[in-house]
């Protein structure tokens, strides 16, 4: 089995341990970590392929899917803290930060 099989396979478990966290977690902070986990695995396994097939193509598709991965987690964050993904309209000039808002895990 060569170290590049090893890896893929490695990946492969990895992916599906994250996807059993995203089912299985007690919270939606740790579901939204569990998808940011799963984004990056899939970038990893995109680069192997790319690797694997030698075309270097897939790399750039792998830096892509890193920064949507990225934006897609920073969005999911603040619909959690603020429940909307517009402006919120709720900092303050004079405090420099929101308030805080509960937020009850279900």
């Amino acid at each position: 089995m060569s170290l590049l099989a090893a890896a893929v396979a490695a990946t492969g478990i990895a992916m599906g341990l994250a996807a059993l966290r995203l089912f299985a977690g007690p919270g939606r902070y740790d579901r939204a970590l569990a998808v940011n986990c799963f984004g990056t695995l899939t970038m990893l396994l995109i680069a192997l392929t790319g690797f694997v097939t030698g075309r270097p193509d897939f790399l750039d598709i792998a830096l892509l899917y890193a920064l949507v991965n990225f934006i897609g987690t920073i969005a999911i964050l603040k619909f959690f803290r603020y429940r909307t993904l517009g402006d919120t309209g709720t900092l303050s000039p004079a405090a420099g930060e929101a308030p805080p808002v509960e937020v009850k895990d279900a």
